[in-house]
């Protein structure tokens, strides 16, 4: 496994997002996720991604469980800032100062460790300015409670006005393939300023992957709302998840591999340093994502990959 930085930060190369193993995607299963976690460890995917929100905290209990012998080995990326205390129909975006050191005292507690490597403020706060939530958390470094800030879904303007309260050592934002808005929200400042790049759902939510079966999405895969994969959206971007296995199956690898494969040539284009951190709750996929980094594009294939952002139906939420 390589390693790169994000920002003074040295973490693998490709993280884990943990997110699925909660919630949000279907079934999940303790025993199978921890086994994942573990797995991918060994494998030396060392960047682990979780939120205080996924599962109501549940998704950082399982982390801290699954850590706990193997800590010194963990880059451990955690979030705040989402409150969804009253429903997810009543949350809100949430960085005043005492709701900050409340969060990550919580999520110190569930992780079961004395320090998060990574703290993210989820989204941009409505309730105060940027530069009062990162202030505190600022604090939090101060402190010993947090090693490096990080933000999430910001663009330009306040990734600057942030890291001018303190440095800001990642961005995580959706990117991949079909979401390709970080190229001109926010990765000009990232190069400007010396910011790392995490993007998440590199695979798509799995639409890239072809193994998503939209009939069959449960209640629970909040997949099935949404707008690129529910009803015609779904089907008109069947076209996008075609071209990804024809390319891949031109160069004898999965399509997932494939995508994971394109994200990372981005990183010289952009000028930043970039971990992707695919979710999954198996080992089986956790290994065929790990493999992905062994993939070199060549022209003709990036070009034929070029066009299928601008194809996509549908919003991202």
């Amino acid at each position: 496994m390589h390693t790169t930085t994000l920002g003074e930060l040295t973490v693998s190369a490709q993280g884990l997002g943990c997110m699925g193993m909660s919630e949000f995607y279907g079934h999940t299963d303790w025993d199978e996720s921890v086994a994942t976690i573990h797995r991918a460890l060994d494998l030396g995917v060392t960047f682990i991604d979780t939120a205080d929100i996924y599962g109501a905290g549940h998704n950082e209990v399982l982390v801290g469980r699954a850590i706990a012998r193997r800590r010194d080995e963990v880059q451990l990326a955690t979030k705040f800032g989402i409150d969804r205390s009253a429903g997810d129909g009543g949350r809100i975006r949430r960085g005043e100062p005492a709701y900050v050191r409340r969060c990550c005292d919580a999520s110190l507690l569930r992780l079961g460790v004395d320090v998060i490597d990574l703290y993210y403020l989820h989204r941009a706060p409505e309730n105060v300015e940027i530069e009062e939530t990162v202030g505190a958390m600022g604090e939090l470094v101060a402190a010993g409670k947090v090693r490096y800030l990080g933000l999430s879904e910001v663009d330009g303007g306040l990734l600057r006005r942030a890291h001018a309260v303190h440095p800001i050592a990642a961005v995580q934002s959706e990117y991949s393939l079909w979401t390709r808005d970080p190229e001109t929200a926010v990765a000009p400042a990232m190069a400007e300023l010396g910011v790392g790049l995490v993007p998440y759902s590199p695979l798509g939510r799995g639409f890239l992957t072809g193994t998503v079966d939209l009939a069959a999405l449960d209640a629970k895969d909040f997949r099935g709302r949404n707008p690129r994969f529910a009803g015609e959206a779904g089907a008109a971007n069947q076209a996008i998840a075609d071209t990804v296995r024809a390319v891949a199956e031109g160069k004898g690898v999965a399509p997932a591999q494939l995508a994971l494969a394109w994200v990372y040539a981005q990183a010289p284009r952009l000028g930043v340093t970039m971990a992707p951190i695919p979710g999954t709750k198996r080992v089986k996929w956790l290994e065929q994502n790990v493999a992905a980094m062994d993939i070199t594009l060549t022209g003709d294939e990036l070009a034929a990959l070029e066009p299928l952002a601008g194809q996509v139906v549908g919003g991202r939420y």
